[in-house]
Order: structure tokens, then C-alpha cells, then sequence
């Protein structure tokens, strides 16, 4: 009960946040009173340190890396293009802004494409003057589609990273899984998105109105640097694995070499267009804190019995068959991840997957049906996953907000069709993958 209330306050102070304290230092708050009261040991800090480091500093890399990208104009560049392709045509364009999402989404993180496609598009809705209605249709999909399409790279999601590291998960492995069951996920996504919301959508717009996408351009050098950079750290991923460099430092090195570019180091700073600097301010270092003070406090959870029931009933879900197995796990993970948050749910799942008794094969899918629990059943509250946190505090600060109750309605809605039809999909796709 001491370790239950304790992760009850700590929550509660990550998403109120008194004082300006931040998600950090409020979940740091919950681990040092963890230790004080005994839920957890000294030891233990140095066991979820092991579990996280890479997951958090991964994505520290990953948004310093899109800030970088935004200020030079790259996901204006693509927003713009994006909407000139829609032709003046609002059903058109709905579609074409959730597989940017998805792009965004795979390859720099969901928080990512909550942070920085969000006020893009916000913007270019202003500028189309399209009605209330046609606009909430495209504000929920875009941040709806940042969790959903979070799925076919390690680097999609820090659940992702997380599950990767702590079953031994190579980039390869995982991406030859994934990848499909997202090509599924994404496809559930545009049709529960475009049921929901085909008559909002149903508008046009001056296509004459936009600005060229060249004009969103604003540091040419880092605009032209990026592509190439995309592809070479994609193939780094992949040829770093068998020697073991973690993900970490690899994306850091990245971001390291943008920043360099960004910054014009090698002339000593002349003619740089980014100040990299404020970059870093604003790169998410509380993640950090939060990282290790919240699966702090959830380690202390499944320390006094969580980690112990969560095994039995995954036991109990392995024999009745892989696909049950699958979906009951899927779900599982998505209600946890819906009430404490879906990192601290991830480590939970985890603990709980090492721990029962199933064959092989069975775990094998638990442990990805973990990842899409975690990664898709979030978006059932606002507090399931960080990305949905900044989306609406992102929204928040353009004026427009969306009640817990309004947002509760429509993830009630979407998201179960989407998370049943993608763990179906993992359940036919991963034996194949498997070669079994």
C-alpha cells in the first residue's frame, strides 16, 4: 500500500507539476521518498539506471536532432509540400497530414511529431481559414497518428528503446517485425481517422494562399544536410548492432555533427543561422530526471507484488492460445499504460513478461504486444504517454484546448479498432518472420 500511494502522489506531481517543478523533478521527488521510506534499495537505482540510459538519452538526441531540423525550416519545407499535394481538397489533404505524421513519428520519435508537426499544421490552418470543425478533425489525427504509427524502429518510441534493450532486441530484428505490423497500424489509423471525421474534412481550400515551401527554408546548409543524414544514421543503426554500440551513441553522435553544422563550428560560428545553443536549453533534459525517477518509483511497485500478479495473468493469458495470448496482452498493457503513464508501464510489462511461464513463441509476442500495448493504448486518457502531454500542452499555448472529457471521448473511440487490428497483425505476422 506505502509503494501504491507513493506512485499515486508521484503521478499526481508529474501532471500538476506545482511550482514550475517539471515531470523531473517531481518524479525525482517520488523515487527520493522511495528510498527514504524503504519501497526501494540503493540497489536498485543502479538496476533502472541500467534499464534507461540508453532509451533516455536516445531521445534526448532524437529531439535536439528535430529541434535543429525545425529551425531550419525542414518540417515546414514538408508541411508545405504536403498541403500543396492535397490540391485544395480538405479529404485529400487529411490523409496525406497523417502519413506525414507517420514519417515524422518513425524516425524522430512520437514526442517528436506531437512537438514540432503540431504547431506546423496549426499554423497552416490558420493561413486556409478552414472552419472549427474541419480543424479539430485535423488537430485530433495529428496528434492521434504521433503514437499510433510509433512502432517500426527502436527509435520510434523510448517504449520501444526500452523493450528493445531490456529483451536484447537488435534494430534489425525489431524493424523486421515492426515495420509491417505499423504498415497495419497506420492503415487502421487513416480508417478509423477518416470514419471519424470524413464530413469535417469534407471541405476545400485555396491552394493559391500557401507560400512556397522553399520560403520555410531557413538555414539552406542544414536543410541539404539532412536527408543524407537521415540515411547514413538509419545505416548506422543497422551496422553498429553486431558490435554492440548502443543507440545512444549513435544518435548523440548525430546530433553532435548537426549541431556542428548548424553552428558553422569549423569557421568559428560565422554565418550560423541557428542558435544552437538556445536548442540545448530547450532540448528535454528533464526526461532525464523523469526517466529515472519515475521507473524508480514503479520498480518499488513491482517490488511489493505488481511485477508477481502481472506474471500470473500473463501465465494464465499464454495457455489460452497465441493469438488470446496476444491481444489479452496487448490490452493489458494498454489499460496499465492508459492509468500510470505508458514508460513506467513498459518496465512493469516487462518485469512481468520475464517472469511467467509461457513457451517461447508465446513471450516472443507478449513481449511485442507489450511495446504496441504501450505504444497505441496510451492515447485512451491524456495522461498515457508524454507525447499526448505536450501535444496538448502545445495546443494549449495556440489557444485552442481540448478538455480531458472531450479528449476521453474520442481516444475511447478510436483507439481500441486500431490496437485490436494491429495485435492481430503482430499475431499473423510475427511467426512468419520468425520462419516458424
Amino acid at each position: 500500500m506505502t509503494a501504491l500511494a507513493l506512485f499515486i502522489v508521484t503521478l499526481t506531481l508529474v501532471i500538476w507539476q506545482p511550482r514550475g517543478l517539471g515531470i523531473g523533478w517531481s518524479a525525482m521527488g517520488g523515487a527520493v521518498l522511495a528510498l527514504l521510506l524503504g519501497v526501494v534499495q540503493w540497489s536498485d537505482v543502479g538496476v533502472v539506471w541500467h534499464i534507461v540510459w540508453d532509451a533516455t538519452f536516445t531521445f534526448v538526441g532524437l529531439i535536439v536532432i528535430s529541434l535543429i531540423l525545425d529551425e531550419a525550416g525542414f518540417f515546414g519545407w514538408a508541411a508545405l509540400h504536403v498541403t500543396r499535394l492535397g490540391g485544395g481538397s480538405g479529404r485529400r489533404l487529411f490523409p496525406l497530414v497523417i502519413l506525414l505524421g507517420a514519417l515524422i513519428s518513425a524516425l524522430f520519435a512520437n514526442d517528436g511529431a506531437a512537438l514540432l508537426l503540431t504547431p506546423i499544421v496549426l499554423a497552416i490552418l490558420v493561413r486556409l481559414d478552414v472552419p472549427p470543425a474541419t480543424a479539430l478533425a485535423f488537430i485530433i489525427a495529428t496528434g492521434f497518428v504521433a503514437d499510433t504509427a510509433s512502432l517500426p524502429l527502436v527509435i520510434s518510441n523510448l517504449v520501444n528503446i526500452v523493450s528493445a534493450n531490456y529483451f536484447n532486441l537488435g534494430f534489425g530484428e525489431y524493424a523486421a517485425v515492426m515495420v509491417p505490423v505499423n504498415l497495419a497500424s497506420v492503415a487502421a489509423t487513416l480508417g478509423v481517422l477518416w470514419l471519424a471525421f470524413r464530413r469535417p474534412v469534407a471541405t476545400d481550400y485555396p491552394v493559391h494562399t500557401l507560400d512556397e515551401p522553399r520560403s520555410a527554408i531557413h538555414d539552406p546548409l542544414v536543410f541539404r544536410s539532412a536527408f543524407p543524414m537521415l540515411i547514413l544514421l538509419l545505416l548506422a543503426y543497422l551496422f553498429a548492432e553486431p558490435i554492440g554500440v548502443p543507440v545512444s551513441v549513435i544518435t548523440g553522435a548525430a546530433a553532435i555533427a548537426l549541431m556542428a553544422i548548424a553552428g558553422r563550428w569549423w569557421q568559428g560560428g560565422r554565418g550560423a543561422v541557428i542558435p544552437v545553443r538556445r536548442v540545448l536549453r530547450h532540448a528535454p533534459w528533464q526526461i532525464v530526471w523523469f526517466s529515472v525517477g519515475m521507473y524508480l518509483v514503479v520498480y518499488g511497485l513491482g517490488n511489493a507484488g505488481l511485477t508477481d500478479h502481472g506474471a500470473r495473468l500473463l501465465t494464465w493469458l499464454g495457455a489460452q492460445g497465441n493469438v488470446i495470448a496476444t491481444v489479452g496482452t496487448g490490452f493489458l498493457s494498454a489499460i496499465v499504460a492508459s492509468l500510470m503513464n505508458n514508460l513506467p508501464s513498459t518496465l512493469i510489462g516487462a518485469l512481468a513478461i520475464d517472469q511467467a511461464q509461457v513457451p517461447a513463441v508465446t513471450r516472443e509476442l507478449m513481449v511485442y504486444a507489450n511495446v504496441i500495448g504501450n505504444d497505441l493504448g496510451p492515447k485512451f486518457t491524456p495522461i498515457g504517454s508524454l507525447a499526448t502531454l505536450l501535444w496538448l500542452h502545445v495546443l494549449a499555448g495556440k489557444g485552442y484546448r481540448i478538455t480531458w472529457g472531450q479528449y476521453m471521448k474520442i481516444g475511447l473511440l478510436i483507439t481500441p479498432p486500431v490496437l485490436l487490428v494491429t495485435l492481430l497483425a503482430l499475431a499473423a505476422w510475427l511467426p512468419v518472420a520468425s520462419g516458424g
